[in-house]
């Protein structure tokens, strides 16, 4: 069933966009919602109609989207979690929490559905998080994971930062030792490539 959207739906477009759902879908959740209206002939031709309007307003999205990418890419907020042995914790971080963390520490509301987390959090420590803005407008914040008494010391954001430095370099310097081990003379070649057949 074609529709057309009357506003952004993550993952099928956005507003004035025609897309062909299920009539199920469109039946019980697009229309009664208010997210599209039928693609009738007279919808069609009103949409003509309004496409200058629309691409005024999909600007103006998109530019406070670049705006909000601005104030949250890169910036750091604190979530405290109940740490055991090894950095483990105890239960885990996951996007409402993150999206709460976003308006405590920076003042910015931010849907927990925009939050793009994939698999909860559940180690202590310095964790990179995607946050959809609109469309494939995308701000990275990164999350600290830790106790209250970790995360309330002045030097933790450094310490953990540090603490991810270090690994990040000694995963290189394992992969350079694997490297120099391999005997160029006993190494095997393996070309992939299409077949001749």
């Amino acid at each position: 069933m074609k529709v057309i959207l009357l506003k952004e739906l993550r993952g099928k477009g956005g507003e004035g966009d025609v897309i062909d759902v299920a009539p199920g879908f469109a039946n019980n959740y697009l229309l009664t919602q208010g997210y599209a209206i039928k693609a009738t002939k007279g919808a069609l031709r009103q949409l003509e109609e309004r496409r200058n309007n629309i691409a005024k307003r999909e600007e103006v999205r998109i530019a406070d989207a670049n705006k909000l990418v601005e104030s949250l890419g890169g910036k750091t907020v604190k979530v405290i979690a109940q740490v055991g042995e090894e950095g483990q914790l105890f239960g885990s971080v996951t996007a409402p929490n993150i999206a709460d963390a976003i308006m405590a520490d920076l003042g910015i509301e931010i849907d927990r559905r925009r939050v793009e987390l994939g698999k909860p959090i559940k180690t202590a420590g310095l964790h990179v998080v995607d946050v959809s803005i609109y469309r494939d407008i995308k701000a990275k914040v990164n999350v600290l994971v830790g106790s209250e008494a970790d995360l309330n010391e002045p030097a933790a954001e450094e310490a953990l930062a540090e603490e991810a430095a270090e690994e990040a370099a000694e995963a290189v310097a394992e992969a350079a030792e694997l490297i120099e081990e391999v005997d160029p003379e006993e190494s095997v070649v393996v070309v992939v490539g299409e077949s001749n057949e």
